[in-house]
């Protein structure tokens, strides 16, 4: 939502400047997501307004009247100024056929004439974006961004007969303003005559009534529609406007009186030999006047944070917020909703209103004190022991999809292939293997001991509720492990009872075997996405002889691997690692795996066999006791 800072002035003239405003919206009303300063000096905000506050923050009077309240202000009202000359009789009908539409509020206004809008008309639409058409509708759209009500405006001359409000007939066409043709749906709401379609309702305007220039004769429109119906009608049709975005967020009927003064004033303005009919108001059942208790004890305990019922009217005060009770009723209060305030419904609404204004800054973070005792869950239990005991053995755990392309036990819908829910853990083991094995260099592991421990679903016991397979026990949930030789798989109580089969209820609440040590000093490191490259290099070099008999030394493993790292550059990121050495006569040697990988991008043969090339010529530069260095 684009906010005009000029505009904002005019209704507090004591507003803070633009810069501190920002701090003020972040903080206490809704985020800022940009500033953007203008030519003419005035400044744009665009707000993030969540749906919570749509209904009264989505207009330049709504946020004035909030920061005016916050700052504790002066906010000028602008109703007293609005005049609009004596009303004529009318003889204009409005029919309401459909129980979404909550209001409508038709006034027939007669001898205008359409032309250019006045030049503060068109600076306050060009600062939020809005392009000047013509003074008519130029006057609606103000109506609209100020209060946050829309309005519409009929050539009354090219509507026939009466108005009415009712469902779209299938398949009824209607051409936009914007000249698209659209077919409706019996579930769209529409504005009609006693022949066409003139409008969808809340969200489009039509040809058939549209204001040009030849127009001498309106109708000003100011309705209220339930915002579900505008919701669904939108989103069907793919159309995104000002006023679907108010009313699907919801509007108070109740602000229909204002806009429709504040439209006839504008008009008014713009056409003063404008001669004014009676309002006709459809209003079949009038907002409810909510009433809404609370206690400052329960405000101060949601919020973490002491509230004196001083403090909570003052802010009632400031906002204009009728209320019973207070200190004099030992923090009891009772308000009296808004009409605009539909967020306020119950005690915590208010809660979260005194939070904010009062700014959260205030309220301290504190532990709460829980005192309870824990339940044992055996199953879990049985889980966590099973988890270390295998952790302990040396195995890492996997968890694989529950999803499979066979099985004995379906899904009623699935996004891919993999419909059936798994009948063992061993499959999906086996490619946890197969996938580990394939990448065993880069892990630097010499051999790949996986476990999984999950849920399989037979078709004698078909799945149920999670509660009620967590009842089930070790039955249905089973334990997987093994290596490239095998697998074996068998349900949690057959593990546990073979493992450990003498360990008690209590062992398995306080088994946890630490496994830290094995990993100290160790830090996550994030892995690169792109594949590796392992190459291997195996160096023939002289081996120590018989220290006893005075022989000269020999090369050792370490000296090797210098050398190679040296000269592997950075694209290495593990190894030199010595994975094989033999001696045989007079030499041994010394193989060592490197593990090429880049973060950036996948790496080619050609690069990674440069950077071997350089190692390999540089062992073979080297020399010991006057015996060269071999690569084999």
């Amino acid at each position: 939502m684009l906010i005009s800072y000029n505009w904002l002035k005019s209704y507090i003239p004591e507003i803070p400047n633009a810069d501190k405003l920002v701090d003020i919206f972040n903080y206490h009303l809704c985020e800022m997501e940009s500033l953007k300063k203008m030519p003419d000096g005035d400044v744009v905000f665009d707000l993030k307004v969540l749906p919570n506050r749509a209904h009264d923050l989505l207009s330049h009077q709504g946020v004035a009247r909030e920061l005016a309240s916050l700052l504790d202000i002066k906010f000028v009202n602008p109703t007293p100024k609005y005049k609009v000359s004596e009303s004529k009789s009318t003889n204009l009908k409005i029919e309401i056929e459909s129980d979404k539409c909550r209001r409508y509020m038709g006034r027939i206004v007669r001898n205008i004439k359409v032309g250019p809008s006045p030049e503060w008309v068109k600076n306050y639409l060009e600062s939020i974006g809005q392009r000047s058409i013509n003074n008519m509708v130029d006057a609606a759209n103000i109506v609209m961004f100020d209060c946050g009500q829309p309005t519409h405006v009929f050539d009354l001359k090219k509507i026939q007969g009466k108005l009415i409000i009712r469902q779209a007939q299938e398949g009824e066409a209607i051409t936009t303003l914007d000249n698209k043709d659209l077919k409706l749906k019996n579930s769209d709401l529409v504005i009609a005559d006693t022949n066409q379609v003139l409008v969808v309702a809340g969200i489009k305007g039509g040809k058939n009534a549209e204001v040009d220039d030849n127009t001498t004769d309106i109708i000003l429109e100011v309705a209220n529609f339930d915002p579900t119906s505008i919701r669904k009608t939108a989103q069907s049709l793919n159309i995104f406007t000002d006023a679907r975005k108010r009313f699907e967020n919801d509007l108070s009927p109740e602000l229909g009186s204002y806009a429709m003064l504040e439209l006839s004033a504008l008009i008014l303005e713009m056409c003063p030999e404008a001669i004014f009919e009676e309002i006709v108001d459809v209003y079949p059942q009038k907002q409810e006047i909510k009433k809404l208790p609370f206690s400052t004890d329960r405000i101060s305990k949601i919020l973490g944070l002491l509230i004196s019922p001083k403090e909570i009217e003052n802010i009632l005060k400031r906002y204009n917020i009728s209320a019973k009770g207070g200190s004099t009723s030992g923090g009891e209060f009772e308000i009296t909703v808004p009409p605009l305030r539909l967020d306020l419904s119950i005690e915590e609404d208010m809660a979260e209103e005194v939070g904010r204004i009062l700014g959260y800054d205030k309220v301290k973070g504190k532990v709460p004190k829980i005192n309870f005792k824990p339940k044992q869950n055996k199953i879990y239990a049985k889980i966590l022991w099973t988890r270390n005991k295998l952790l302990n053995d040396g195995y890492s755990e996997v968890m694989n999809s529950t999803f499979r392309d066979k099985g004995e036990v379906s899904v009623l819908a699935s996004a891919s292939d993999k419909k059936f829910l798994r009948t063992n853990l061993t499959d999906g083991l086996k490619e946890s293997l197969k996938l580990n094995q394939l990448n065993a260099p880069l892990l630097g592991m010499n051999e790949i001991k996986i476990f999984e421990i999950g849920t399989v679903f037979k078709k004698d016991k078909p799945a149920r509720n999670a509660s009620d397979i967590a009842d089930a026990g070790g039955e249905e949930t089973h334990v997987a492990y093994g290596d490239k030789k095998e697998i074996k798989e068998m349900s949690l109580d057959e593990f546990y009872k073979k493992a450990e089969p003498d360990a008690s209820a209590q062992d398995l609440l306080l088994c946890n075997v630490d496994h830290s040590q094995k990993h100290a000093g160790s830090a996550f490191k994030m892995w690169s996405l792109f594949p590796f490259i392992t190459r291997d290099v195996a160096v023939w070099v002289p081996a120590s002889s018989d220290a006893s008999q005075g022989g000269p030394e020999g090369v050792i493993s370490e000296d090797v691997a210098k050398i190679i790292k040296e000269n592997m550059g950075n694209m290495v990121i593990k190894g030199p690692e010595l994975f094989d050495e033999f001696k045989k006569g007079n030499q041994i040697s010394y193989a060592f795996r490197l593990v090429f990988q880049s973060f950036e991008r996948t790496l080619t043969d050609t690069e990674v066999n440069d950077i071997m090339t350089q190692i390999t010529n540089k062992i073979k530069d080297k020399k010991t006791n006057g015996v060269g260095w071999q690569v084999r």
